[in-house]
């Protein structure tokens, strides 16, 4: 495994050739950090699968540099996903849509459907656009961590999670910390009108305010959509420590919240974010550092709003102790 933090052309030459003999790139984009492959190498697949420690059957999203390559892994594209595609991408949305023959059992988990990203991070921009114009299709990636982990917004957290399980010719590309922090948000497109089966910082209201239709958000937990996408569990992005929402901390305990919030005595800050965007930004880095430190439980102090926080709330209430 081979972290690499300054770029040329010649080795983003390399790091799609990587991809394209089947080893794994670790890349950022403008959410988490991804773990790529081929799209179309059911081996190299398989390896992502084993190295994040995640069931066979959960669909990966598939990443693309451009909108024009979208018919060539999707059927039957709705009117309105060709209107969000042109609105929101390169950016944090993630499409559900029919898939084509190019799309393998092995990437959606045997569904019909497969979910497609073009990300507006520079470099996993180039690194797309580059593996495109070596022969290849798309680039599968899931968050760079363990299935169910804190997802990754730096190349350390990266390196930290899944050095030890990289083959010596997997790939770590070092694009400095994440801009928006939470995943993309995914859209079922395969029905009459669209509905948000994750959130993220594309949200209902700008969704409806482009196409005109009130579309629905399938609720934290729910298992009322029949469509398979990442982050739907119930329990995920959990780190080690307990995490608990809006309660008193003991002494000793972490402590998260915006910065108009003080922190309650004996409590240890993990994170003061000044808005949403920015709690966002803090949120997994927070989470990991609770871990780093040894601190069994953390306290979170949830944002509101109708923005980003919807995600935000998402990913606290699934990662929040169950016991």
């Amino acid at each position: 495994m081979t972290l690499i933090s300054s770029y040329t052309a010649s080795s983003l030459k390399d790091a799609a050739a990587s991809l394209r003999s089947g080893n794994l790139v670790a890349f950022p984009t403008e959410t988490v950090y991804g773990l790529g492959v081929d799209a179309t190498n059911k081996e190299a697949v398989a390896h992502l699968y084993q190295v994040k420690g995640r069931p066979s059957d959960h669909p990966l999203i598939v990443h693309i540099s451009s909108m024009a390559n979208l018919d060539k892994w999707a059927k039957k594209i709705p009117v309105y996903a060709i209107k969000l595609a042109r609105t929101f991408w390169p950016g944090p949305m993630t499409l559900i849509l029919p898939r084509s023959n190019l799309a393998k059992d092995f990437i959606t988990g045997n569904q019909n459907s497969v979910g497609i990203r073009v990300p507006s991070h520079p470099l996993a921009s180039a690194l797309l656009k580059e593996f495109e114009d070596q022969g290849g299709l798309g680039v599968a990636a899931p968050s760079a961590n363990r299935f169910g982990k804190v997802s990754p917004t730096t190349a350390g957290d990266v390196f930290e999670e899944l050095s030890g399980s990289l083959s010596p010719t997997d790939l770590i590309l070092d694009g400095g910390p994440c801009q928006v922090g939470v995943e993309s948000t995914i859209i079922n497109c395969t029905q009459v009108i669209p509905e948000i089966l994750r959130p993220g910082a594309i949200t209902a209201a700008m969704i409806s305010d482009l196409i005109g239709v009130q579309v629905n958000q399938i609720a934290t937990g729910s298992n009322k959509s029949s469509i398979k996408a990442p982050g739907l569990l119930q329990s995920h992005y959990a780190p080690r420590a307990k995490v608990f929402l809006s309660t008193t901390p003991d002494f000793g305990a972490g402590f998260i919240a915006l910065s108009n919030i003080p922190t309650p005595p004996g409590a240890i800050r993990l994170a003061s974010p000044k808005n949403n965007n920015e709690y966002a930004q803090l949120l997994y880095q927070a989470l990991r550092l609770c871990d780093t430190k040894q601190i069994s439980n953390v306290i979170v102090i949830p944002p509101t709003g109708e923005d980003i926080a919807i995600a935000i709330c998402d990913r606290l209430e699934k990662c929040a102790y169950k016991g």
